[in-house]
């Protein structure tokens, strides 16, 4: 039976793609614990990316869930290879690959209220991107005015990294695949509605899907 591995191909926890798929829960995920080899791994996998425009600090494996560390496997889907799949209900996102194969990653979601889904592409993507806070955010959080024509890039903004932009039938969603530095909030319905991954999973993502990449939340 296959199971999700880290990228090295070293096997590690022994869950199968099904089983994650219908109990991926953080009471799951708390079953499980990295060997002293597999934190290793993941330290360096995880570690400070010092080579980016904003020094990028490690992430503490401490506060994540194991289940939600980047890995890949098997993957049984109708989808395309190269598309990106969003399962919300399990806070993972996938990349398809050709022969059944996938690259998961984990994610934070938006919270009640705030929440897409559907069919749509990554238009394009940007690395250190510029965000600017719709105005329906605005008036929610006047304190966000200050941005109203952009906060510049960096650690403290919002997007992150990298940011990848969602378009539906050539509109722009409002939504987006996005770094963040929180490592509390993966896992978790914490966002306005975007779907936001570790910075270093949302760089390994950044280089792996072009634009007009299709993508599927549900």
């Amino acid at each position: 039976m296959s199971a999700f591995h880290v990228l090295s191909r070293r096997q590690f926890i022994g869950a199968t793609v099904g089983a994650l798929a219908s109990t991926a829960t953080p009471a799951f995920a708390k079953r499980y614990r990295l060997n002293e080899a597999d934190r290793e791994f993941y330290a360096d996998v995880y570690g400070p990316l010092l080579d980016e425009p904003f020094p990028i600090p490690a992430v503490d494996l401490d506060h994540l869930d194991p289940i939600y560390l980047r890995r890949s496997g098997d993957y049984a889907t109708a989808e395309q290879p190269g598309t990106v799949i969003v399962d919300t209900t399990n806070r993972v996102l996938f990349l398809t690959l050709p022969e059944g194969k996938a690259i998961r990653y984990g994610i934070g979601i938006g919270r009640a209220g705030f929440e897409w889904s559907g069919r749509a592409v990554i238009k394009f993507k940007r690395a250190w991107p510029t965000w600017t806070p719709p105005a329906e955010m605005i008036d929610r959080q006047p304190e966000l005015a200050e941005w109203r024509y952009g906060m510049p890039p960096g650690l403290d903004n919002p997007l992150g990294a990298r940011a990848l932009y969602i378009y539906k039938d050539g509109v722009d969603t409002l939504y987006r695949l996005h770094g963040n530095g929180d490592v509390n909030s993966i896992g978790k319905a914490v966002s306005s509605g975007c779907v936001r991954l570790l910075h270093h999973d949302v760089i390994d993502l950044y280089r792996r899907v072009p634009d007009d990449t299709p993508i599927v939340v549900m």
